[in-house]
């Protein structure tokens, strides 16, 4: 039933698009800009902000938009990128699951003379003319990041410093920046130890399954440091860590990555010690791009988007208000 929805939804996209030009054609008018857009999909709050933000910057720019969720699944995303290019869209941006698979529908979009924009994610490919650009989080600085505040957390510690880590998406950007970010700064210091990393997909749910897989290896005794891929992930180790009479940012440490205003409020009440902004509002960017991609004018092949880390050291109070 679902797939049926999104089907009629594409195909709703597509006749009201069709009408549109139409009817500017009459008019004399140029076309707008017509952007295919995939989604990987809607599993935490950062990412239906990040969904927000692209869907309301493409309304104020007056670009038409095709708008497709991939529900966690590249297959689906894939199949959202063929729709695009048979539409004969003006360009095309997606936010990939994962880095691999990518070189054979993006050769076709590349066929097509459709140029491609990748936000918040990167591929791997050998071919990087598949792509017009990227817009994206620098990943393996915000891993870095964590890593800074822990050294300046514990340095008067001798060790050791027992880690846990909620991973993201296997395979995906974020997750590999994180987890490689982190280890640049940590290798340095061997009273860290990770003793525990694994895969939660960036869900609440997830933290929740992983905290509690944790708690059954190991006593809260012998963590002293949660980092956590994001947000999402972070809250269901706290229901958890809470749940079982554990103080979270007390008897265990916290970083967290995303900074949403709940974890900002967590930081605020002590119950988080660090956390990392990973900004989610590209809309307008992403928008920027689409349009200089389309005239054919020259854009980075790669843009950074500016983010901050705040923690228990520094003064929170004033941190503004996020949103989401």
């Amino acid at each position: 039933m679902v797939r049926h929805v999104r089907t009629f939804f594409v195909i709703l996209c597509i006749l009201t698009i069709s009408a549109c030009k139409e009817s500017r054609q009459n008019d004399g008018a140029a076309d707008p800009v017509v952007l295919g857009y995939s989604q990987l999909g809607d599993e935490s709050t950062w990412r239906t902000r990040n969904s927000f933000s692209i869907t309301t910057a493409a309304q104020k720019a007056g670009i038409k938009i095709m708008f497709e969720d991939a529900m966690q699944d590249q297959a689906n995303q894939i199949k959202a990128l063929r729709s695009f290019i048979a539409y004969k869209v003006d360009v095309i941006a997606f936010s990939p699951l994962v880095e691999t698979g990518w070189d054979t529908v993006l050769g076709e979009a590349k066929a097509a003379g459709i140029p491609v924009i990748l936000v918040d994610r990167m591929i791997k490919t050998s071919d990087q003319s598949l792509y017009a650009c990227a817009l994206c989080s620098d990943f393996r600085r915000e891993g870095r990041k964590a890593g800074e505040f822990l050294v300046k957390k514990y340095k008067n510690v001798s060790g050791p410093v027992n880690i846990v880590e909620l991973a993201g998406t296997e395979e995906s950007t974020p997750a590999i920046g994180r987890f490689e970010g982190f280890r640049d700064i940590i290798s340095a210091h061997p009273k860290f130890r990770v003793i525990f990393s694994e895969d939660g997909d960036f869900m609440a749910s997830k933290g929740r399954e992983l905290m509690n897989k944790i708690l059954d290896l190991y006593k809260p005794e012998e963590i002293n440091v949660i980092y956590s891929h994001n947000d999402d992930m972070t809250f269901g180790a706290i229901e958890v860590m809470q749940a079982s009479g554990i103080r979270p940012g007390k008897d265990i440490a916290i970083i967290s990555v995303d900074m949403t205003q709940r974890s900002v409020d967590y930081l605020k009440l002590g119950v988080v010690n660090c956390i990392i902004e990973c900004n989610p509002n590209s809309g307008a960017q992403v928008m920027e791009l689409a349009r200089k991609v389309v005239a054919g004018e020259p854009v980075p092949k790669r843009t950074y988007i500016d983010e901050q880390t705040f923690d228990e050291f520094g003064a929170v109070g004033n941190i503004p208000n996020r949103g989401y």
